[in-house]
């Protein structure tokens, strides 16, 4: 059995146990300064105060400081932070190219709607996927999975969705497939072949859902390549009905409904996500007190997008509203070459808490016990828990954990552990 103590650490999110935080409880973020943490076997094995280690503990850390190794068993954290890796529950990592020019486009006043009806946006990553080789394709995402890494994010949820075509698709999610086998991150799949229609069946909605539902996945469901179904839900893309219709054959498949919801308008998608009983529906610009309340009754996690909402200029989503109604919410990245060309959770905490006014701890907990819960992975992941794996951010000196935040231009990651080794 591998060990490792660390020993003067401040201790962020340490809970003896988990669920996903709401309302009130999402301001709750317990800590414990001047700290040991253990960890055995890749796992978060014990933790305590520097005041209470145990006499074994302490006699392990003597013997190691005498012999000199400050790479060896025992590690100094010497004053800095530590919390739970940053859990991404959203983002479309694969892709095959930036989108610059659109970005452009935008600054000159074309809408993200008037950009992908004349073939840009989503059809644009499409056209350029499709000349892509998967193996060039996973170069691409596998440098993109280690520089995320680094900056702190241990999880990742990542769609398939720029594919539009059976061979499309399938080729994204065995990218997908292949990273999960190579990565030592957290990896969740999930297959968004209705991110739009394709150019080909624009007046043919029924075709290409059929194409969906009849070849993409059976071929998914076989070979264990997604663990959602998602659906963009709006206006001009996929509407409620057409949503249902496809989240239930996924379902039937085997894969647990994720929902696009209410990023352009009040699609009605967080009320189907709460019907048909979704892990999350998210993006949620677009609120009403009807789809706010259909989400607080709900075990449905409402997943905040906030880079997307900055980058295209969009009214941020309602943060206070939500947490103050009791709604369960998360925070992820969106990282995709359209709306959200970055992965960098640390400031999409510091954008929650300066444009959402979602508080310092509200914000982590909603970028690292809760988006583990919005993959499917709270039990291992999110908190500072023993058992769980040892995926954990040492920061850089900082006078409080409210200024990870707050300097949101500087680089306070020092390092990061991923299943208890440094990458």
């Amino acid at each position: 059995m591998s060990s490792l103590l660390i020993v003067n650490g401040r201790l962020a999110n340490i809970r003896e146990q988990g669920h996903v935080l709401r309302g009130a409880d999402l301001a709750i973020l317990p800590c414990l300064d001047n700290a040991w943490l253990l960890i055995e076997d890749k796992r978060i094995s014990a933790y305590g105060p520097m005041s209470a280690m145990p006499g074994q503990l302490a006699q392990w850390r003597a013997l190691t400081r005498s012999n000199g190794d400050p790479e060896g068993p025992v590690i100094d954290a010497a004053g800095a932070w530590i919390l739970p890796a940053w859990c991404d529950s959203h983002t479309h990592l694969v892709f095959a190219g930036s989108r610059e020019m659109e970005f452009v486009d935008k600054i000159r006043g074309l809408s993200y709607a008037e950009i992908n009806a004349r073939g840009g946006g989503i059809l644009n990553s499409a056209a350029r996927l499709a000349e892509t080789s998967e193996e060039e394709l996973f170069d691409l995402t596998w440098k993109r999975l280690g520089e995320i890494a680094k900056l702190g994010t241990g999880a990742v949820e990542i769609k398939s969705g720029y594919g539009l075509s059976v061979e499309g698709e399938l080729k994204m999610l065995r990218v997908i497939k292949r990273l999960r086998e190579r990565s030592d991150l957290s990896i969740r799949a999930s297959f968004l072949g209705a991110h739009t229609f394709p150019a080909a069946y624009r007046d043919d909605h029924s075709g290409y859902i059929d194409l969906i539902i009849q070849q993409m996945l059976p071929v998914i469901a076989r070979e264990g390549l997604a663990d959602y179904i998602d659906v963009f839900c709006e206006q001009g893309f996929f509407s409620p009905a057409e949503t249902e219709t496809i989240c239930r054959a996924g379902m039937a498949q085997g894969l647990k409904p994720k929902i696009h919801a209410n990023q352009l308008g009040l699609s009605g998608g967080v009320e189907l996500g709460v019907k048909l009983g979704a892990l999350s529906v998210d993006h949620l610009e677009n609120m009403d007190q009807t789809a706010i309340g259909s989400l607080r009754g709900s075990g449905t996690i409402g997943t905040l997008l906030p880079t997307a909402a900055f980058f295209l200029r969009m009214p941020f989503q309602p943060a206070r509203q939500l947490i103050d109604a009791g709604c369960a919410i998360a925070l992820a990245s969106d990282y995709n070459p359209g709306s959200s060309p970055s992965g960098n959770m640390n400031f999409v905490v510091s954008l929650s808490c300066i444009q959402m006014k979602m508080l310092p701890e509200e914000a982590i907990n909603a970028a690292t016990l809760n988006g583990a819960y919005a993959m499917g992975l709270g039990g291992e992941l999110g908190s500072i828990t023993p058992g769980k794996q040892a995926n954990l951010i040492f920061t850089r000196p900082m006078p409080s954990l409210a200024y990870l935040p707050y300097a949101f231009g500087s680089n306070l990651i020092d390092r990061v552990m991923i299943r208890g080794a440094f990458i």
